[in-house]
């Protein structure tokens, strides 16, 4: 039968999410654990897996939209299966939803069916829920009601660590809290026994023990290690979360670390949360009075000023773009090549005192401009001539050495980084070259560059010298099998025939993918570049 799948709960703030990716297609085999898609949240992109098995048969939800949580995600059942009725309802009708995806937050947990009367009516049972995708046991930091205390829909339970962060637990169900299955500083696995609700008064024993007999993984709580065993420990807790008149502090997780840092009472602080509760901007806005301390009452003659600290105030904002097709190619392409490619960096400092000399004199000329980037890419497609080994492609069955250089030129423009490529580069002169570079980042820039002057690289230089950057490494643009970084042109003291004289350095780092170029064989590479780069005239021969 088939089984709807909604839009998952993966954060306690998430209302909305978007799927990133889809690891699946319609047709595709789907075994239970196997990860689905990746779900952009409010917090974070985490991988979203199956707790169903048979064949994937419709994907409600494309690549890059977003739904509200409970949207209709996917559809997942036996191969053929009819499952019109499902899409012409719009959404899992409510007898499917109870058996859909399994949501982070919490849920009626399951009772054996051995003693469906054990529950008695209207008593919910909750369950440590599993508040992260890599999620397997949750530790309870503090519970913000007590048994006893009235709850409603919406409230704060707990706040529960996971292996990721420390989140706010909601309740799902309005009564009272009869039974705290975990307590504060315990540990328990997913699905856990943490808590059962219910209408006052109720007995909840015959439930307990239900649980206990079931199997279930949650920790019996006897009243007598509540009271003894666990004192001292909640007395340590309630000395941080408890004002001076024995009331609980409500603050959230990231208020108390806040507070913590800043070395502020949160019992000084009032909170705008729901029940009075604390929360960041209360304690960002909160000015400390300048009350005599404790302290200084005992001493006020050794007692300094205190003095007001003005905390910043202010209102956070942020602006939501939609990653570009270009972004995104980007991201793929980069992706692809730094998590296949074992990367490794070669960095040497070039004299370029001769450099600056001959460009003096070459930009004299007449209707003559070259840079010193025109004189780097020339003195590598020299190089590459010298040393085939760096003007390869692997490929899983060979590789592939090529007998020409087309030098890829890193051109960055508004919406990311494009790489135009100048073809036959080791056959132009230093003008050709300098007027080619121009030519296509002018157009790369405008968006007027044809697809085909921007494919077929063989091998890559990015150049930063001109922001001021004095060394940095590059991801290799893939099918090449090296790319080279340019830093900038530093005046520096340097040792020349053994005297201190000011110089003129640069620092180019050559990433080199290991299974094609060796450590040798990318140091003769630089090793003759350095001799192009230092001595200009042996390019111009």
């Amino acid at each position: 039968m088939a089984e709807v799948i909604t839009m998952p709960r993966l954060s306690d703030t998430m209302e909305e999410g978007t799927v990133a990716k889809w690891l699946k297609k319609v047709g595709d085999k789907v075994e239970e654990g196997d990860i689905l898609a990746e779900i952009e949240t409010d917090k974070a992109t985490m991988e979203f897996e199956s707790f169903h098995q048979g064949t994937l048969l419709h994907i409600g939800i494309e690549e890059g939209d977003g739904a509200p949580v409970d949207s209709l995600l996917a559809i997942i059942g036996e191969e053929g299966e009819d499952i019109s009725a499902l899409l012409n309802g719009g959404a899992a009708p409510a007898k499917e939803e109870t058996k859909s995806e399994p949501e982070p937050k919490a849920e009626k947990s399951e009772v054996p069916a051995s003693t469906p009367s054990s529950i008695p009516e209207g008593v919910e049972i909750v369950t440590m829920p599993r508040l992260s995708d890599t999620m397997e046991e949750g530790t309870v930091a503090s519970w913000l009601k007590k048994v006893g205390d009235k709850v409603e829909e919406g409230d704060i339970l707990a706040e529960i660590e996971t292996d990721k962060a420390t989140m706010e637990f909601e309740s799902f169900y309005s009564g009272t809290l009869l039974h705290i299955g975990i307590q504060e500083g315990q540990g328990a696995p997913v699905d856990s026994l943490l808590a059962i609700i219910g209408p006052e008064g109720t007995d909840v024993s015959a439930v307990l023990n239900a649980q206990a007999g079931g199997g279930s993984s949650a920790p019996k709580a006897e009243k007598a290690e509540e009271d003894k065993p666990k004192a001292e420990k909640v007395e340590a807790v309630e000395a941080i979360t408890t004002s001076q008149d024995g009331h609980r502090i409500l603050a959230s997780p990231l208020a108390k670390k806040i507070a913590s840092e800043k070395g502020i009472k949160l019992s000084d602080v009032k909170g705008s949360g729901d029940h009075g509760r604390i929360v960041k901007k209360d304690v960002e806005s909160f000015t400390p009075s300048q009350t005599v301390s404790p302290v200084t009452e005992k001493a006020p003659e050794k007692a300094a000023p205190v003095a007001p600290i003005h905390l910043p105030v202010g209102e956070e904002s942020f602006e939501e773009v939609k990653n570009s097709p270009m972004r995104k190619a980007i991201t793929k392409s980069l992706s692809a090549s730094k998590f296949t490619a074992p990367h490794f960096y070669l960095t040497i400092e070039v004299d370029m005192d001769n450099a600056k000399a001959s460009r003096e004199q070459i930009n004299n000329l007449p209707d003559t401009k070259v840079s010193f980037n025109d004189m780097v890419l020339k003195a590598c497609a020299m190089a590459l001539k010298k040393h085939p080994q760096v003007n390869t492609t692997w490929t899983d069955e060979a590789t592939i050495y090529k007998h020409h250089i087309h030098m890829g030129v890193a051109v960055a423009v508004d919406e990311g980084l494009v790489v135009p490529v100048i073809k036959f580069a080791d056959q132009l002169t230093l003008t050709q070259l300098g007027a080619a570079v121009k030519d296509l980042a002018g157009r790369a820039r405008a968006k007027k560059i044809k697809l085909d002057e921007m494919e077929g690289s063989t091998f890559t230089v990015s150049n930063l010298g001109m922001f001021g950057i004095q060394e940095f490494t590059s991801i290799i643009n893939k099918p090449n099998s090296a790319i080279l970084s340019v830093g900038a042109i530093v005046e520096k003291p340097v040792v020349k025939n053994g005297q201190i004289v000011v110089g003129n350095t640069m620092k180019v780092t050559l990433a080199c993918d290991h299974r094609t170029v060796d450590g040798a064989v990318g140091a003769q590479f630089l090793q003759t570049l350095r001799a192009y780069l230092e001595n200009p005239v042996t390019m111009l021969a």
